[in-house]
């Protein structure tokens, strides 16, 4: 089955990073993991090599599945329907994308 990494990169409402960063955690991760992504860890930016600011804070989910879209499709119909609470200490300008698996791994 294909794999496939979703990113998200993403950053708490001015003010408010503790109540985003306990959401996060303890609310949103399992909440992706009950959509089907098989693991879900986070990761907080330490330092950059260029002049660009990306978001400081990072998501990896991972996921095996033959269907990316009906993945991402029931995500967002959780989200839209309540059933995944979002946090308003999230601070919607965020990029999300699903990835897959190409090429081979070098170690």
């Amino acid at each position: 089955m294909p794999k496939y990494k979703f990113i998200v990169l993403s950053k708490p409402v001015e003010g408010r990073e503790a109540e985003y960063n306990d959401w996060y955690q303890n609310v949103h991760l399992r909440d992706l993991i009950a959509c089907g992504f098989k693991t879900a860890q986070r990761f907080r930016l330490a330092e950059t090599v260029s002049d660009v600011k990306p978001a400081p804070y990072l998501a990896i989910y991972e996921a095996e599945t033959d269907d990316p879209k009906a993945l991402l499709e029931e995500l967002t119909r959780r989200s839209s329907t309540g059933e995944m609470q979002i946090s308003g200490a999230l601070d919607l300008n965020v990029y999300a994308g699903m990835y897959q698996e190409f090429g081979s791994r070098v170690e």
